[in-house]
């Protein structure tokens, strides 16, 4: 059976199911998928170097904003 975000198993209810892949250097990039939704991802184009945040509203796992910092650089 196919669980959400590719996951082995599934969540309990009232549970979201998340997956948080951190990236290979240049040839993997990071990538967070909630609730079978890819939030951030090289393809959306909306990932950077450094630490990736997705801010997600914890009732309704409604996405609120996106964002990345860039710790090499300060």
């Amino acid at each position: 059976p196919r669980h959400k975000c590719g996951n082995q198993k599934s969540c309990p209810q009232n549970h979201f199911a998340f997956k948080i892949i951190s990236g290979a250097a240049n040839v993997v990039g990071p990538s967070i998928c909630f609730d079978d939704m890819i939030l951030m991802s090289s393809v959306k184009n909306n990932i950077g170097r450094g630490l990736n945040i997705a801010l997600v509203n914890g009732t309704s796992g409604q996405l609120l904003k996106t964002d990345a910092f860039n710790m090499y650089s300060g």
